[in-house]
């Protein structure tokens, strides 16, 4: 892929001699950023050891590349711990990522390509969480990060409420959630 620096509005996704560019709205970004705070606040609760790399570049030298929205290293966090760079030939793939798809569709076959465990997409108020089986995605239920929770409600449920009430306040309203659901988890 391109090296356009650092400090660029667009983001990129590169397969097999195919280049997109894209450039994200405002919602996209509002929706971004919002499911990675619910997310932050899950693996905090739960006492997941974790790091968040944002929209990264990663890439396969000369076949496959993507900027992921957001994405996390979960049970790999101690594998990338303190890298200034992430090189998938060595190292491994984020453990979960997320996907905005306002006006382009996610490139599923490129995060199977890298390896992504799970990748969520997040389209038309519908939340899809998809988990890597051989070389494709299967649509599931649940989170295999965070079985048990009804995500695919809870997620888009508190992120259209953030649009109405504001963030901070839907923030504290998915912690007392998650906190209730964290003490039902304990008694089990």
């Amino acid at each position: 892929m391109p090296d356009l620096g650092e400090h660029r509005s667009s983001r990129l996704a590169y397969d097999q001699g195919r280049l997109e560019i894209m450039t994200p709205l405002p919602d996209h970004e509002d929706n971004k950023e919002i499911i990675g705070d619910l997310i932050k606040i899950l693996l905090e609760a739960f006492d997941l050891e974790f790091r968040s790399l944002g929209s990264t570049t990663f890439k396969k030298p000369m076949a496959q590349g993507v900027e992921p929205n957001q994405c996390f290293y979960i049970e790999h966090e101690a594998a990338i711990r303190g890298k200034a760079r992430i090189d998938l030939t060595v190292d491994p793939p984020p453990d979960l990522v997320i996907e905005i798809d306002i006006t382009s569709r996610t490139a599923l076959g490129l995060y199977a390509a890298l390896g992504v465990p799970e990748l969520w997409r997040f389209e038309g108020g519908i939340l899809q969480i998809n988990v890597l089986v051989g070389e494709g995605y299967q649509a599931v239920d649940e989170s295999p990060h965070f079985p048990g929770l009804g995500l695919r409600a809870a997620i888009p449920l508190y992120l259209a409420e953030s649009k109405v009430v504001g963030r901070n306040r839907v923030m504290n309203q998915f912690r007392d959630w998650v906190k209730g659901c964290k003490a039902e988890f304990d008694k089990g």
